[in-house]
């Protein structure tokens, strides 16, 4: 077991293009994606929280709240940081069923103490979902919201990253559309993962 220290599940997304909140459909034999993730990491780390706007879930977990009345990854990112006294975080996105034990043990291999993030890097590109994540990203994150610049990728620019090439793209499938959801209960069905 990896039993690194702190996770954070990213579940606070408008889910728009599934047209449901996608945090809370069914998967695998649990009730809930939310819930999917919340047990298979709860293997690999010693604490692991939801972020989300509000406790929606029907499982014991405890939740981080936005702390800023905007909704976006950046936010809860920041929200993570101050609400939690802690060094560093790994996020996942509650839609990327696929990543696994391997690829979060390939993250925390590549650490360095002189980096903000370490994020893997899929062929589609950098996925600022599935990262570890220092306190020392920290100011340039509230300057960035300050300024109302939501996007990751235009953080990620301005701070130290180090990128952990994934190269197998199963693992970063995302659940944003019905038939992707269907593809991925589909899959789960087949695959046992770590």
């Amino acid at each position: 077991m990896l039993k690194a220290k702190v996770a954070v599940i990213l579940a606070g997304g408008k889910s728009s293009r599934m047209q449901t909140d996608k945090a809370l459909l069914p998967f695998g034999a649990y009730n809930s994606l939310a819930e999917y993730q919340y047990r298979r990491l709860s293997s690999l780390f010693e604490k692991v929280y939801l972020s989300a706007k509000e406790n929606k879930f029907d499982f014991e977990v405890e939740i981080i709240s936005d702390v800023h009345n905007d909704a976006s990854p950046l936010v809860a990112l920041v929200s993570i940081f101050e609400t939690l006294d802690i060094d560093e975080v790994f996020v996942l996105s509650v839609d990327a069923p696929f990543v696994n034990k391997e690829v979060i043990k390939r993250l925390y291999e590549a650490k360095a103490l002189d980096v903000d993030v370490v994020i893997a890097k899929s062929l589609k590109g950098v996925e600022p979902l599935c990262a570890i994540y220092h306190r020392s990203f920290l100011a340039k994150a509230k300057q960035a919201l300050e300024a109302n610049r939501h996007r990751l990728q235009s953080l990620l620019d301005s701070l130290k990253v180090k990128q952990v090439m994934i190269e197998e793209e199963r693992f970063f499938m995302n659940l944003n559309y019905p038939q992707e959801y269907e593809e991925a209960q589909a899959q789960s069905r087949l695959t046992l993962l770590s």
